[in-house]
């Protein structure tokens, strides 16, 4: 019996050691890794329930989000910023729509540049224009603050433009093309 079950041993150890091959089975392939993680965050005092016990918790309300501490920023109207691109869009179409050339300008051939800066506060409303480069023509310098005039007041400012004061620059540009 002792030598039936030697037999048998060694049978089935060689049996194993030939699927083995034929069908190899890693069982550890790699050393397994660990990963050690802590968590960090600030002491929080516990609380003293004799301290909470007679206090309506319920009044306490959450602190009110703090305005950017830029009071005033200045773009111009085709800026890429974009906490700025769709407000200085809507004012570039409110432009246009009121903006001409002046017909005198035009019967005299008078052509030119202005560049302006106008300052809106939050609620769109027109604040203060500057020219910055004149045309050196009054006409044309004159049309450029009459359609912004005309076109205040603006929207107020969307949830992206958190300042209280924006500058915006425009140029505005005269030009006469010939008509086919």
């Amino acid at each position: 019996m002792r030598i039936s079950l030697a037999i048998s041993l060694l049978f089935h150890v060689g049996l194993l050691l030939v699927i083995q091959k034929a069908f190899p089975i890693n069982w550890m392939t790699k050393p397994l890794r660990t990963f050690h993680v802590e968590l960090f965050r600030p002491p929080v005092d516990p609380l003293d329930e004799n301290k909470t016990a007679g206090m309506n918790l319920s009044g306490i309300k959450p602190e009110k989000m703090k305005q950017a501490e830029e009071t005033e920023d200045t773009i111009s109207l085709d800026t890429k910023d974009k906490k700025y691109i769709s407000y200085a869009k809507v004012i570039k179409e409110s432009l246009v729509n009121n903006w001409e050339y002046p017909g005198k300008a035009r019967q005299n051939l008078i052509e030119g540049q202005v560049l302006v800066i106008f300052r809106l506060n939050r609620q769109g409303q027109l604040k203060d224009i500057r020219i910055l480069k004149s045309s050196t023509f009054d006409i044309l310098d004159g049309e450029t603050t009459r359609a912004i005039r005309t076109a205040a007041p603006f929207p107020p400012f969307p949830g992206s433009v958190t300042v209280k004061k924006l500058n915006i620059k425009a140029n505005f540009t005269y030009r006469l093309t010939a008509h086919k």
